[in-house]
């Protein structure tokens, strides 16, 4: 037993190097897209069995009543089911999962896990001007299990300045392959969202995985540009813009779940006490505190 879980776990992070990432999730979000109501209502039901989700929170109770499993996946809750922290200065988080990792960067890297590290340059992009101001500062990476709430929203209030694509992997972002792919947040497919708030920029960068098919926000509906290569979307410009977010309005959702990495300034965040790898999060608790003007 022992000797054979050491095995099924190389075996799986071997080949994550081998699948075809995109095409596979292009062909799990075909399936997740379909409207033929026998096969989407089995899949949605055999999701719930097999990840024990309850719909009690959800808007739409019977699993009859979505239009498909993008739907049921990325599924809106009832008001109140997540109230936001009145804390003075609160923090808040923007999804429900647990704590991947959290600290400060330190010379320009992020802590990934078990001795692996990755770029906060590369992680944004490739732009040193973009990264510099949250050099020294803190962060918090937030996974998305299966089972969680699924849409993304805002940790603080801020004015939306620029949005990046940044095409890339799809490697898996579970424990296992965290813990083994180098550099795995820096290399897979991700958007970038850049914030200005009272507090100074803060990111927060929604990171695909295997069988994510899409990372949409509520601006730009589904970020996919038509190659995938790099693309910078500006925002700090004249009428329609700019874009304002409040504390704790959504941002964006991923279809099939991933990760959430949160970027902000030297001094800025407080993390709470007791919080640490594996502890669980809900949306709109609060993550931490941040320094007033």
């Amino acid at each position: 037993m022992n000797k054979t879980y050491p095995m099924k776990k190389r075996f799986f992070v071997f080949s994550q190097y081998l699948l075809p990432h995109h095409l596979v999730s292009r062909a799990v979000g075909c399936l997740a897209e379909t409207r033929i109501p026998w096969l989407k209502n089995l899949l949605i039901r055999a999701f719930m069995r097999r990840f024990q989700i309850d719909l009690s929170e959800a808007r739409i109770e019977a699993p009859e009543g979505y239009a498909d499993f993008n739907a049921f996946f990325t599924r809106a809750l009832k008001d109140q089911a997540r109230p936001l922290s009145t804390e003075e200065h609160g923090l808040l988080s923007p999804c429900d999962g647990q704590v991947s990792q959290l600290g400060s960067i330190t010379q320009g890297r992020i802590f990934q896990a078990k001795g692996h590290h990755f770029s906060l340059i590369d992680l944004l992009g490739g732009d040193l001007q973009r990264a510099e101001p949250f050099m020294g500062g803190s962060f918090a990476t937030l996974y998305l299990s299966p089972k969680d709430y699924h849409r993304v929203h805002m940790p603080l209030a801020g004015r939306l300045r620029e949005m990046i694509y940044i095409p890339g992997r799809l490697f898996s972002v579970n424990q296992t392959t965290v813990e083994s792919v180098p550099g795995l947040f820096a290399r897979n497919e991700r958007v970038v969202c850049i914030f200005d708030t009272d507090q100074g920029p803060m990111a927060v960068v929604l990171v695909g995985a295997m069988i994510v098919a899409s990372i949409e926000t509520v601006w730009a509906g589904l970020v996919t540009p038509p190659k995938r290569i790099l693309k910078r979307f500006c925002y700090d410009q004249p009428a329609p813009y700019p874009i304002q977010l409040d504390k704790g309005a959504e941002l964006g959702h991923f279809r099939l779940g991933s990760t959430v990495i949160l970027l902000f300034g030297p001094e800025v965040v407080t993390w709470c006490e007791g919080l640490k790898p594996q502890s669980p999060v809900r949306m709109g608790e609060a993550l931490g505190h941040a320094r007033t003007a």
